[in-house]
């Protein structure tokens, strides 16, 4: 159980507009919840989903925020725009088990999901569990995203050098 009040940034384009501002709601309502930061897009926008993403993203880069929820149609999009911003880890995931490794194994920050892939009250479910989950940086997993950290920093490691196996 994560004892830390979290910072989360949330975001979406239109087709997850309706997912957003209810995840939104009940963050602001959530004890384990410090802030809420609104990146868009508001009731009548319609920016592109990859500006949204990397403006959430950023805020996670620049210590403004500890996690985010974006939501697009499907999560992809916001995925692998958000994973633009070094440092930032990002994933889409509908299921309980996804989600849980995406912070346990995986340490990412930001949570991709689709209003036109799952139902909201699974999405609203998957939110609550993840803001138990806190990434262990003594755990096994803690190596690989050292590696990840290590290509965000175009560090060149060779695979199966030392370094890539998680030595320093």
């Amino acid at each position: 159980m994560v004892n830390k009040l979290w910072r989360v940034v949330v975001g979406s384009d239109d087709a997850g507009f309706e997912y957003k501002e209810r995840l939104k709601s009940d963050l602001e309502s959530d004890s384990r919840v410090a802030e809420v930061i609104d990146v868009g897009v508001h009731a009548d926008g319609h920016t592109h989903y990859p500006h949204i993403a990397v403006a959430a993203a950023r805020l996670i880069r620049d210590g403004r925020a500890d996690r985010g929820i974006l939501i697009c149609g499907t999560g992809l999009g916001m995925a692998i725009s958000a994973n633009k911003v070094a440092g930032v880890r990002a994933v889409t995931a509908h299921d309980g088990y996804s989600v849980e490794r995406s912070v346990l194994s995986n340490n990412a920050q930001v949570l991709c999901m689709g209003q036109r892939v799952a139902g909201i009250e699974l999405v609203r479910h998957l939110v609550e569990g993840w803001l138990d989950l806190e990434f262990d940086e003594s755990s096994r997993s803690a190596a690989k995203v050292e590696a990840i950290n290590a290509y965000d920093q175009d560090r060149h490691i060779t695979v199966g050098s030392s370094e890539s196996k998680g030595a320093k």
